[in-house]
């Protein structure tokens, strides 16, 4: 059972681009969500790390500018080190960054920079007011076990400086959460000030930048998914009034092609009539008897060709219009064309073989023979040695007496007259001075072949094959029929399955007939 006809092309063509529209959206959904997802993800780490690189950069900030405050008192007059002290510790207790945030100044007088029980008196500390004024211990864990006193101190010994995250109680509650604190030496007075935010006041911030984040990835896929649907849903129309355009178009090929072929049946009846009513007319003229078997002939042959001919120009016409509609709607590319273009050669190829076996039926049979080459071309100078000497062209022959050949000698004969009469009339129409026609022969393995070369100045005809096409002539009307060389290859190429070809030489045009020892088809001929 055939899956496509013409009745359910243009449904199957709908179906096919539903199929192939719906999977590449899918496809692509897909790929746009997943990829989507992943630079969510990219974001969102970038986020998170500029998030911290920026609350450290706060940190110090803060600490920066608690010194640098510190450093002004210090240049008033007046004043001792130790009030400047007890101003700043007063200061520095009623400092507050962030009123939402749980963060507060805490400064150790370091007494030992080295660490130890007795490390450094605790100065400044709003969340632990129990603990200031005491000497405290780098030996102190926090609630994972961990000695954040010692980290931070081998830091302000090696750079001045401190970035130590640890857990820590926060400030009015007893909930111990991470906090990252930053600790920086103020030389002057062996004091560290310090700062600190807790993670969870950072994962705040954090999570309100993820929801906003989430919402923004969930509005954008929803719309590039609505689109594509869209775009789908809108594919799928246009195929439908695309399908209904192509039944239309069938509807239309296949009453043409009806037409056609009713006006192709017209013909034939009408021309058999035609021969019918001659033979008629002309039954009791005994002179045009002959004339009119070939009228028969022909009436019978242009009608089998007709119907030989019906079904492949159907299928021509459909190619034509396959590629027209193709064309038409912008898809004609380049494998498209190829494949019409093979299919076309197909039903071209059947049509040219159709000719060749008329024309084949309708010739007399004739039996090969064997012959010596040399005396066949003798036999031809028989005929037109005259006209050569009359017109001064030289000839030269140069053939092996022994040489022999297996083969049609009418036609082969034929094909050096013709080609032998057309050197004679460009020798004579070009007004060569020394005209000369040579003619040669060798022997090979398979082969025998026959040159025939003159000094009339060469084919000037573009492309050179053009001069063995049917009717061709460099002559004027009167002089020649364009059929001699046409005719000798097709004897050479069809009858005898070998090959005529021309090429020039430095002083004018050279004939190669190539005939094979034995029967060969000619596709296996090298030379």
């Amino acid at each position: 059972m055939q899956l496509v006809t013409e009745k359910n092309i243009s449904r199957i063509i709908i179906f096919i681009f539903i199929v192939i529209m719906t999977t590449m959206i899918s496809f692509i959904s897909y790929f746009y969500v997943k990829n989507t997802y992943s630079d969510f993800d990219l974001e969102l780490n970038k986020f998170v790390n500029d998030y911290y690189s920026h609350q450290k950069a706060l940190l110090k900030k803060q600490i920066d500018v608690v010194t640098d405050i510190i450093k002004y008192n210090a240049t008033k007059e007046g004043i001792s080190e130790e009030e400047l002290k007890s101003e700043a510790i007063r200061l520095l207790n009623n400092i507050s960054f962030e009123r939402s945030r749980s963060n507060y100044i805490f400064v150790y007088e370091i007494l030992d920079f080295q660490g130890g029980s007795n490390f450094a008196k605790l100065l400044v500390n709003p969340n632990r007011l129990d603990l200031v004024g005491k000497i405290i211990s780098t030996n102190y864990t926090d609630a994972n076990g961990k000695k954040f006193r010692e980290e931070f101190l081998k830091d302000i010994r090696e750079k001045g400086e401190s970035f130590t995250k640890y857990a820590y109680n926060k400030f009015s509650s007893n909930e111990t959460n991470q906090k990252l604190s930053y600790f920086k030496l103020y030389p002057n007075w062996n004091w560290v000030i310090c700062v600190g935010v807790y993670i969870d006041d950072i994962e705040k911030d954090i999570n309100i930048k993820k929801d906003g984040l989430k919402r923004k990835l969930r509005t954008q896929i929803i719309q590039t998914v609505f689109l594509f649907l869209l775009f789908l849903s809108i594919g799928i129309v246009l195929s439908i009034l695309l399908s209904e355009r192509i039944d239309d178009f069938f509807k239309d090929y296949r009453e043409k092609v009806k037409a056609k072929s009713d006006a192709l049946i017209e013909l034939n009846e009408t021309l058999e009539k035609r021969v019918l009513d001659e033979l008629e007319k002309n039954r009791e003229q005994e002179q045009l008897l002959v004339q009119k078997s070939k009228f028969i002939a022909l009436g019978e042959m242009i009608s089998n060709i007709a119907h030989q001919w019906r079904q492949p120009l159907s299928e021509l016409s459909s190619i034509l219009m396959a590629i027209k509609f193709r064309h038409k709607m912008g898809k004609l590319d380049i494998d498209s064309m190829e494949k019409k273009s093979k299919e076309a050669e197909v039903v071209i190829n059947y049509m040219s073989h159709t000719i060749d076996d008329f024309r084949n039926f309708f010739m007399p049979k004739k039996d090969k023979q064997e012959f010596f080459v040399c005396e066949a071309v003798e036999s031809v100078m028989t005929i037109i040695s005259s006209a050569l000497k009359y017109n001064n062209i030289e000839i030269k022959i140069d053939i092996n007496k022994d040489i022999k050949l297996t083969t049609y000698l009418n036609e082969f004969e034929q094909v050096i007259l013709n080609i032998i009469s057309n050197a004679k009339d460009i020798l004579i129409q070009n007004s060569v001075k020394n005209p000369l026609i040579i003619i040669s022969c060798e022997e090979q393995e398979e082969f025998i072949v026959l040159y025939i070369e003159d000094n009339g100045g060469g084919i000037t005809t573009t492309p050179k094959s053009k001069i063995f096409e049917p009717y061709f002539t460099t002559k004027s009307d009167s002089d020649g029929t364009g059929i001699g060389l046409y005719m000798s290859k097709i004897i050479v190429d069809k009858n005898m399955k070998g090959k005529l070809r021309a090429r020039n030489t430095k002083d004018g045009a050279k004939f190669i007939i190539v005939i094979p020892k034995v029967a060969l088809h000619k596709d296996n001929l090298s030379i």
